[in-house]
């Protein structure tokens, strides 16, 4: 990849500059000064629209920031990643999960996935039409996905949000190590009509191998041993791991080297999803991708989704201030991506040095929360709209309804709106006076309440909307926030695709669960003494 240093570049410096001037800039006024800033800053692709006028940003700013992703090779580095180079450099892997979803047959890595598709496309249309049976020849009604991380994440945020479109097969999934969690998601199965998936790609991640131990023992507790192979089915690149379980070599379905896990519900991964919501459905989501995938690769950045939004993102973190963004869905379908993209976007680039191994003087990640509207109005819209911080938010919405209902759908889309203008407006004193007279009140009342009242407004919102709930427009939706990711970590030059800051807390469990097991047996700081002491107690 490209390295620069974005903070040597020339844009870099204009938007230090920028920054400082623009520190009162008010969307009100430069509505007023520009007629057609809606049309200047939204962009079109296909049924999605994205509405970027409610930021505070002008055509200076805009104009700096592209020439920052241009400075700082950001198409050179593109290029670099659809062509198959080892951009994840400290694991010496590329990083095609855009070819999970490809539609170019001369491409090799594409070729490699259709082969392997066709095979993990046929169990899972097996499983949904009932040939695939259990051992005493039932029909599997449900499927628990064992995993974590992008092995949960992912999938079960698909799931959730293609539930109008799935078949009768229930999904549970099972992540974290917590037993009583586990115990929870086994409530009420029926042996002989539940089928486990077990993703990890090493086969030895603790979370996932331990519930999958626990649930295996569950299962054998009701059957005989040999019909652990029917019904369990494995995710994963080692064989031989999965094999020692009880899974049959047939029964192993791949995952690649060149694909990070939380990149992977594209790929066999996204297996429980297949079977829940149908293999065509699944298609259609690789579909949806494919057509962002090829608007980021082929489009120029001053019309390019992906770019844009990520350029704002960096304008707010590096050179305004703010260090976290709320991600607000107006559709319960999807409740959980907010959760997926803390998981894709805080551990992709929440690194602290640079591509040469150097530690970065400026800010890189930020912190990424959000609920479905119209709860999450309910719950932090007060910090939104009054709070000391100003924090960019992102609104979801889509124009249909799944099931029809249009008088609830116009009322939530009708909260979409109006908060995006509520934040950009605000309420001024002189109209909360206003609104105190009209109701009444006398002076010394007024007075007193009108501080309360006041909204300052001004604060930034970018608003997304495609025609509905789809499978085609979730997967657009979804690599859309890929390619932010990408476009995020090439400007900031770091690796985005390696996970490091995860590992010694990996390695630290090991050694103080051998110590809640056995008696306190290493040297530990003070605190983790004491708390090792409370746990191993009595």
């Amino acid at each position: 990849m490209h390295n620069q240093n974005p903070t040597k570049t020339l844009a870099w410096k204009r938007l230090q500059q920028l920054s400082s001037e623009k520190q009162e800039l008010q969307l009100k006024q430069l509505f007023d000064q520009d007629p057609k800033r809606v049309d200047n800053f939204s962009l079109t692709l296909g049924d999605l629209y994205v509405d970027y006028s409610k930021n505070l940003v002008d055509a200076p700013v805009m104009d700096a920031l592209y020439q920052l992703a241009h400075e700082t090779g950001l198409q050179e580095n593109i290029d670099a990643q659809y062509n198959g180079q080892k951009i994840n450099a400290t694991e010496g892997r590329a990083v095609m999960h855009t070819a999970l979803r490809s539609l170019d047959q001369d491409n090799s890595f594409t070729t490699e996935v259709q082969e392997k598709k066709a095979r993990f496309y046929a169990f899972a249309k097996a499983v949904t039409e009932g040939s695939y049976r259990g051992y005493t020849d039932k029909r599997i009604k449900t499927v628990v996905n064992i995993g974590i991380g992008g092995s949960d994440l992912g999938p079960d945020m698909i799931y959730r949000a293609l539930a109008g479109y799935r078949k009768d097969i229930e999904v549970r999934f099972v992540s974290n190590v917590d037993g009583d969690h586990v115990m929870e998601q086994l409530k009420g199965l029926d042996h002989e009509t539940t089928l486990f998936v077990v993703v990890s790609k090493s086969f030895g991640t603790q979370e996932t191998l331990s519930n999958a131990i626990t649930i295996r023992d569950w299962f054998a507790q009701q059957a005989d041993t040999k019909a652990v192979a029917q019904h369990f089915v494995a995710v994963s690149s080692n064989e031989n791991k999965v094999v020692d379980f009880g899974i049959r070599e047939e029964k192993i379905f791949p995952m690649w080297d060149w694909v990070g896990g939380r990149f992977s519900l594209w790929s066999s991964v996204g297996l429980s999803v297949a079977i829940a919501i149908g293999t065509d459905q699944f298609e259609q989501l690789l579909r949806g991708a494919h057509e962002m995938d090829t608007h980021f690769q082929q489009t120029d950045m001053h019309d390019n989704i992906p770019t844009t939004l990520a350029l704002l993102d960096i304008w707010y973190n590096n050179f305004m201030g703010c260090t976290s963004q709320a991600v607000i869905p107006y559709t319960q379908y999807l409740d959980r991506l907010p959760a997926y993209l803390q998981q894709a976007m805080m551990e992709s680039n929440g690194k602290q040095v640079d591509r040469d191994g150097e530690p970065v003087d400026y800010p890189t990640g930020y912190v990424v929360w959000g609920e479905p509207g119209t709860n999450s109005q309910h719950a932090f819209f007060q910090l939104l709209h009054q709070g000391t911080q100003s924090i960019p938010c992102t609104f979801i919405g889509f124009r249909k309804p799944v099931h029809g209902n249009k008088e609830h759908h116009d009322m939530l889309m009708a909260n979409f709106v109006a908060q995006t203008e509520a934040l950009m407006n605000g309420k001024s004193t002189p109209e909360v006076i206003s609104e105190c007279i009209q109701a009444g009140m006398d002076g010394d009342a007024i007075k007193m309440i009108a501080p309360f009242k006041v909204f300052d407004g001004n604060r930034p919102t970018t608003s997304i909307l495609m025609d509905q709930v789809t499978p085609y427009s979730v997967g657009k939706l979804v690599a859309l926030y890929e390619h932010i990711i990408f476009v995020q970590g090439s400007i900031w030059n770091i690796y985005s695709y390696d996970q490091w800051g995860v590992q010694l807390g990996k390695v630290l469990a090991d050694i103080t669960l051998k110590d809640i097991k056995e008696g306190i047996q290493h040297e530990h700081d003070p605190s983790t003494e004491r708390l090792l002491e409370q746990l191993t107690q009595g």
